[in-house]
């Protein structure tokens, strides 16, 4: 597998990891905040769609004239465990057509000089930074979801 293939795989892997993390929940235990942070399952997941994936992939990236969000980590109260899969499965795919029409070496469009210096060169350190955050979440989704549920992820035996 060249690079770019074993790049995608990883990512992919781990976005699989966070679609399970909430599989068979409801929509009540989806909210809950088992942690004294205050974040829920659904908010890390609503946090990976619009502060990972699309910031990253189509805002910097792609410098498209998305929309950011004040506050990822709240769900407004009209969104579902549904809707939010959802709208995590539209900016996945967004996100792997912008992957798809650059190259590893492309710079990044857009950045907030306000931010301070961006630490991404290029796609391949966008790609590496979200591969991070992503396997960083789905940890604390395993956490979490032991918390409200007893489920775990991984047994070890």
């Amino acid at each position: 597998m060249d690079e770019r293939a074993v790049l995608i795989a990883y990512l992919e892997k781990q976005r699989g990891h966070v679609r399970a993390s909430l599989e068979g929940l409801d929509d009540n235990a989806a909210r809950r905040a088992p942690l004294p942070s205050g974040w829920s399952l659904l908010g890390a997941v609503h946090h990976l769609a619009l502060d990972v994936e699309r910031f990253w992939f189509r805002w910097v990236m792609a410098g498209e004239g998305v929309r950011l969000a004040d506050d990822a980590w709240q769900v407004p109260g009209r969104e579902t465990l549904a809707t939010v899969l959802d709208l995590y499965e539209r900016e996945c795919r967004a996100a792997d057509a912008v992957i798809a029409a650059m190259s590893l070496e492309a710079r990044p469009l857009q950045w907030r000089d306000a931010w301070g210096p961006c630490h991404v060169e290029n796609l391949r350190d966008a790609l590496l930074h979200v591969i991070t955050e992503t396997a960083t979440h789905a940890g604390h989704l395993d956490a979490a979801r032991e918390l409200i549920d007893g489920r775990q992820h991984l047994v070890l035996e």
